[in-house]
């Protein structure tokens, strides 16, 4: 079995994202320690990889209909050895997050709770961007809760991004029709942009970030209705990468700018590894 397999499994390209969420849960603790960021880092890896090995397995049977280069139809891999792969990986991530205390721990056991219910239900339920975004807005407590805080601008910034999520996650539901039957829950993502703004305080990076974030937007918007073909899958990919650039608008805004450029940094780094192995 080629790496690639694990690769695509795990939609790594997607990463990045999952990084600086990591960090901006923990600036907005007021306390980046780079110990327990890297830790939590890895945690949330943990549970990201797990909870997409998960998803193949759990839409193994619709992969096969309308994904059949997926790697379980396509015969590289059995659905048993990804079943177990992702919860091996979400059981590593809940113990990575013990190790940076108690409550990150806790806060670890509802991550993996809310992957495996996106996992098993997202199909099934309308309200499965609602259930994704709330596996990111865990991701920022539990890496706030790692370097030991808890405040205010955590849990309105985590909000912001389970919005964010929960309208790119309705766009990525049409992706294998390449179609948008319908725009307005996209609606949603108007409430983290203006979280984002507010957020910003004036300082001229954050500012900077936010154009950067607007433009990405934007972009994504004009492809899903453009609607060509292959618009709705480009649309998605770049709708993640911009939960980077909503990350490093945040990071900005609290006044680390340098740890912004990371936030950046991520978004460039997503895209391109898009280029290499898919993020949908």
């Amino acid at each position: 079995m080629s790496l690639k397999v694990y690769l695509t499994l795990g939609r790594v390209s997607n990463l990045p994202t999952v990084w600086t969420n990591a960090l901006a849960g923990a600036v907005l603790a007021g306390h980046p320690a780079t110990g327990s960021v890297v830790l939590a880092a890895l945690a949330l890896t943990a549970f990201y990889i797990g909870g997409m090995w998960l998803n193949d397995a759990f839409d193994a049977d619709i992969d096969a209909q309308e994904r059949a280069n997926r790697p379980i139809p396509n015969g590289e891999i059995s659905r048993e050895a990804v079943f177990r792969g992702g919860f091996g990986l979400l059981l590593l991530g809940i113990v990575l997050a013990f190790l940076t205390g108690t409550d990150a721990g806790l806060v670890g056991l509802c991550l993996a709770g809310v992957v495996l219910l996106y996992d098993w239900l997202h199909k099934r339920t309308v309200l499965s961007p609602v259930i994704m975004g709330g596996a990111r807005f865990f991701s920022y407590l539990a890496a706030a809760l790692s370097v030991g805080h808890m405040t205010g601008n955590v849990i309105w910034g985590a909000l912001g991004l389970m919005a964010y999520t929960a309208g790119l996650t309705y766009a990525a539901k049409q992706e294998a029709y390449d179609r948008l039957d319908n725009a307005w829950p996209l609606l949603v993502l108007i409430a983290p942009l203006l979280y984002a703004l507010w957020q910003t305080g004036g300082v001229l990076l954050a500012l900077a970030l936010w154009i950067g974030l607007i433009v990405s937007v934007l972009f994504a918007l004009y492809r899903l209705f453009r609607r060509d073909a292959g618009d709705v899958p480009k649309a998605v990919v770049t709708l993640i990468a911009g939960m980077a650039l909503y990350d490093a608008v945040l990071i900005a805004g609290a006044g680390y700018g340098l740890l912004a450029l990371l936030g950046l940094a991520g978004f460039v780094l997503t895209l391109a590894l898009q280029w290499i192995v898919s993020g949908t």
